[in-house]
């Protein structure tokens, strides 16, 4: 909102006329963000993830996947001044009272839970600038010693496969990254901070309903700078709850984000090789563009320029697939205004089963990382998955073949990696495995030798395997036995 370049106004004209917005010639005024401190808020936070895939498949209601979660956050300003603020965020991944009884519907939450644990906090206190937008996270050193500790010891100080489940998981190659940059830690617990943020302003501003203001900015996409040109709108005032609601609208530049997703696009194309090889020309053309938008409405006091609620909506389509996702926070001591995604209240909703266990922890309450709880795509009906007289998957093992192995650079300090180029007949079998194995914990064996056991989260796709392994010259000696003929690789679920 600040570069919308609004015109300043005097607070005490608000206060002039406590019966209605503050009304100027040029329009209405909307106060700067100035809260009050020392006092908690709580926000009911709904979300959802829409994943449609159908493109690439025969049947196509078999890869639309919806996922969801509710929750209830906390937050406190503790101290403000001419600077930034300070601000405790209080988290929790409980399902709120009035919904518990659908808590089959509601994955997020569990995934969230494991989150915390694998973070080991449920609160994080933030420095802010005067929006509200973070800058600055406090105890990063705690967070991440407490990873390194889940890295080498396993969850919950279970010392079993630890380490190898970290490598496996790329746990340590996210440490590295929360290194480099601690706000992804917030990014990845409470995104809500900077979707509230988006609707305050540390200075008062004057808009006129129904009048549109557009900026544009530029975000970096892997390397590429792509224009998103953003539109900011007055829609309506209420007098007697002394609220302004605004909309956001953003679109990235269609050419410059398609080229951003090339790489990505590329590797699910090869993913599905047999299939892409019948694509027609335009059918293979509108495959490699890409498209992201969000829409944004905003629920702000005419008090304290606060945001009492919000609702985004975010699209992405790229390489055949669209994931849209939704986000709904209200201020729970304020009344619901902006209408909610049908996604978000259906009672009857079909969700994938995702297999989620909680993750040990050494405290009685919550701590997977936001990375590792990216939704999968669901089993392709390639692959043979039965139930078994016990009840787990039952789904064959796979001998894969190797085309190319070499030792690389991790790119993070903690060693060498061996990446595994399969073959593309090989790549097809390992992507309909990895489908119908996600939430599984499975084995990799080199020459009938367990390297490592991950479970799998998400289908890879690409045929890419990567082992991490700090000590190079086992790698090395993996790699060598890889390239006899008779080398191979088998996964299985563990046993």
């Amino acid at each position: 909102m600040t570069s919308l370049h609004w015109k300043r106004f005097v607070w005490f004209c608000l206060c002039l006329t406590l019966s209605h917005p503050a009304w100027t010639a040029g329009g209405i005024d909307i106060p700067g963000y100035a809260p009050a401190t020392g006092v908690e808020r709580s926000y009911r936070v709904q979300k959802a993830t829409e994943t449609d895939m159908s493109f690439w498949f025969d049947k196509p209601g078999a890869s639309a996947m919806t996922v969801r979660g509710a929750f209830r956050q906390r937050m406190m300003v503790l101290s403000r001044d001419e600077e930034g603020m300070r601000v405790r965020w209080s988290l929790s991944a409980d399902l709120p009272e009035d919904i518990a009884g659908l808590a089959d519907s509601y994955q997020m939450n569990l995934l969230y839970r494991n989150s915390l644990t694998a973070y080991g906090t449920a609160a994080l206190e933030l420095e802010t600038d005067l929006n509200g937008n973070p800058r600055d996270l406090s105890d990063v050193d705690q967070i991440v010693a407490h990873m390194r500790e889940v890295a080498a010891n396993g969850p919950g100080g279970l010392p079993a496969a630890g380490a190898s489940a970290a490598r496996e998981s790329g746990l340590y190659d996210i440490i590295a990254k929360l290194e480099a940059n601690p706000l992804q830690i917030v990014a990845a617990l409470v995104p809500e901070a900077q979707l509230l943020a988006t609707g305050q302003s540390y200075q008062a501003e004057t808009m006129k309903i129904g009048q549109a203001s557009a900026t544009s900015r530029d975000e970096d996409y892997g390397g590429v700078s792509v224009p998103v040109t953003s539109t900011w709108t007055l829609k309506s005032t209420d007098a007697t709850a002394r609220t302004a609601t605004l909309s956001l609208s953003e679109a990235a530049d269609a050419s410059a984000f398609s080229q951003s997703q090339q790489p990505a696009i590329a590797n699910l194309i090869s993913g599905f090789a047999e299939r892409a090889k019948n694509l027609t020309a335009d059918q293979l053309a509108s495959v490699k563009r890409a498209s992201k938008s969000r829409s944004v409405e905003l629920v702000v006091s005419l008090n304290d320029g606060s945001t009492l609620e919000a609702s985004e909506i975010v699209t992405v389509e790229a390489g055949g697939t669209t994931l849209r996702t939704y986000t709904h926070i209200l201020r729970e001591d304020m009344p619901a205004s902006l209408p909610l995604p049908a996604v978000l209240t259906a009672k009857d909703l079909q969700t994938p089963d995702l297999h989620i266990e909680p993750l040990p922890s050494a405290k009685a309450g919550p701590g997977i990382l936001d990375e590792l709880s990216i939704p999968p795509a669901p089993p392709k009906t390639s692959q043979t998955v039965a139930p078994d007289n016990d009840g787990p998957k039952a789904i064959a093992p796979v001998s894969l073949e190797v085309k190319s192995a070499k030792v690389v650079s991790a790119p993070t300090s903690f060693g060498s990696e061996l990446d595994i180029m399969l073959t593309p007949e090989s790549a097809a079998k390992f992507q309909d495995f990895t489908q119908a194995a996600v939430g599984e914990i499975t084995q990799v064996l080199i020459n009938a030798k367990v390297v490592i056991e991950p479970r799998i989260l998400t289908p890879i796709t690409g045929g890419h395997i990567v082992i991490s392994e700090p000590d190079s010259k086992l790698l090395q000696d993996m790699a060598e036995q890889l390239t006899f003929p008779e080398g191979k690789i088998l996964v299985r679920l563990r046993p």
